[in-house]
């Protein structure tokens, strides 16, 4: 779903080039301490040498600003690097790498992409000030770029309590086939001492399951201190944003957190993992018999030769391949440049017509290659909403939400009034577990089978790998996730929907949870990763016992 998060995701990623080096710097002659610290608001007041300091306390202070004054412009330095290369190719090519160490040991390394500072700057400036810490966001690199150190890089868990040194250190870098990476140009150090952040300690102990749940609690123990250790990070501000943890054991309900002002009756916005629902959806249809199967092709729903940029290829697209994200069409949600990525459709008037218009990817593999395609999904609304009787809302109140007593939700919808189900189903946390033992019951509620056990399977299973996608060991099913988790040396698999923020559903395969959490960090880059963190280093230790 449309959101600032893409603005900001842009500025964090194609905006830099984070990497380490592969190859040999060049050997320096000569390392001197020439960058300076500084604390002051740079916006009120133009900092001097008379500013500078030599110890600063995160968490209090507000600001911190570098200061290094080159001996000549970066240009210079580059075409060390490549002496054959016109000014426009180095430029294009290489900027300034910034090292981050702290206590010594090198914890993010920044590539700085050609967009970081103008090209006038980079051919003739020599004295630099770059903030780095501000209290609210700033349109400066080094801001990004302080960002991408504490949250991407892991600075802010090193950075937790204590004194520690920071080290930072620029060179020059050009990237070509190999890297290159020259002497260094500035380096300099400061002392940091981490302030404690209050917190209000109510919010730190284990929050007790109210009545009327609609689950039975379950009595098993868990590690209280693992989810108490939690709450207080989220009491932090360390997982930013969490909005509700909900735990299920055996069909029963262990755990039931929230923070942020959040409680129970309060509806999510779980952004995509509404996409497993158009699966859950197609399922149904499929064994109402009102779709004959998911290896159906588009054709046989639209005239594809009155869309633009029709082809044989796009006759060969099947509803599996929309389910696995593999359809072949020229839609990419990772690359802003791509013409199907989602954030060009939705201005649009009409979605589904965006989306067929698309022209096919002549190097792509239908059901074979995965891309993740918003749009594709939205294809699976429309059809599932003109296939079954009343429409796709209401088909999924009477099939899904009612067997499943799920009454307070929200949906949102496309510019022809169907459902959204490119991520636009809002329920409370409560119901979303609800939704995710559904298929850990392999289809089964209250002894009614709700979903076939066999499209469940089909969902749940490793259809097709994400590897060329860039996922490492991940695998994608009927619009689920999977991957596996390792905890003190074992490995927990996992199916999960997944949405912007940070939102996920957890449906374990060898032992009997089901784990929701809600989040709506929708603006930080580093969500998806904090969940990760939050079910390896608290969630599963605290119900497994590792």
């Amino acid at each position: 779903m449309k959101s600032n998060y893409l603005v900001l995701i842009a500025c964090l990623i194609m905006a830099c080039n984070t990497c380490k080096s592969s190859t040999p710097e060049i050997t320096q002659t000569k390392e001197t301490d020439n960058l300076y610290f500084s604390k002051v608001d740079f916006k009120k007041n133009r900092p001097t040498s008379d500013n500078y300091i030599k110890s600063f306390t995160l968490n209090k202070d507000a600001f911190l600003n570098i200061h290094f004054t080159l001996e000549q412009p970066l240009i210079e330095s580059l075409k060390l690097l490549a002496p054959t290369l016109s000014q426009d190719q180095l430029l294009n090519k290489g900027n300034f790498q910034f090292s981050f160490f702290v206590d010594g040991k090198k914890v993010h390394v920044e590539n700085l992409n050609k967009g970081a500072g103008t090209i006038d700057a980079k051919t003739t400036k020599l004295k630099y000030m770059v903030p780095l810490l501000y209290p609210k966001q700033i349109d400066f690199w080094g801001w990004f770029m302080w960002l991408r150190f504490m949250k991407l890089s892991g600075g802010q868990d090193i950075l937790t309590e204590g004194n520690h040194s920071l080290t930072i250190e620029i060179r020059p870098y050009l990237k070509q086939e190999t890297l290159k990476v020259g002497s260094i140009l500035a380096k300099g150090s400061i002392s940091i001492e981490v302030d404690k952040i209050k917190v209000n300690e109510n919010l730190i102990p284990l929050q007790k399951i109210q009545p009327n749940s609609g689950w039975e609690i379950s009595k098993d123990n868990f590690d209280h201190r693992k989810i108490e250790a939690l709450n207080r990070k989220i009491a932090e501000k360390r997982f930013e944003n969490i909005n509700g943890i909900i735990v299920i054991k055996e069909n029963k309900l262990l755990i039931e957190e929230y923070f942020n002002g959040e409680h129970r009756n309060s509806l999510h916005d779980a952004r995509s993992v509404g996409k497993s629902f158009a699966s859950t959806m197609l399922g149904i249809a499929i064994e109402d018999n009102f779709i004959e199967s998911e290896k159906t092709f588009l054709k046989d729903f639209y005239s594809l030769k009155s869309f633009k940029n029709y082809s044989k290829k796009k006759d060969s697209v099947t509803l599996k391949s929309l389910l696995t994200m593999s359809s072949g069409f020229l839609g990419d949600d990772s690359d802003y440049s791509s013409p199907g990525n989602e954030e060009n459709m939705y201005p649009t008037d009409n979605w589904v017509k965006f989306s067929l218009d698309l022209p096919m990817e002549k190097s792509k593999k239908i059901e074979t290659d995965f891309t993740y395609f918003t749009a594709g999904v939205v294809i699976l609304g429309d059809i599932i909403h003109k296939s079954v009787p009343d429409g796709l809302v209401s088909y999924a109140d009477k099939k899904l939400f009612k067997p499943l007593n799920i009454t307070n939700y929200k949906w949102q919808y496309t510019p022809q009034k169907v459902g959204n189900t490119a991520g636009g189903i809002q329920l409370r946390a409560i119901d979303f577990a609800k939704y995710g033992q559904l298929y850990k019951n392999k289809g089964k509620w209250n002894n009614k089978q709700i979903i076939t056990k066999k499209w469940v399977e089909k969902s749940l299973s490793k259809q097709i790998s994400q590897e060329a996608a860039g996922i490492k060991n991940g695998y994608y099913g009927y619009l689920f996730w999977n991957k596996i988790y390792t905890v003190n040396g074992k490995d927990y698999e996992v199916s999960f929907c997944s949405g912007r923020g940070g939102n996920k559903i957890f449906i374990c395969k060898d032992i009997p949870y089901v784990i929701v959490i809600t989040s709506s960090a929708y603006n930080n880059p580093n969500a998806h990763p904090n969940a990760d963190k939050i079910m390896k280093e608290y969630i599963l230790p605290a119900i497994t016992n590792n």
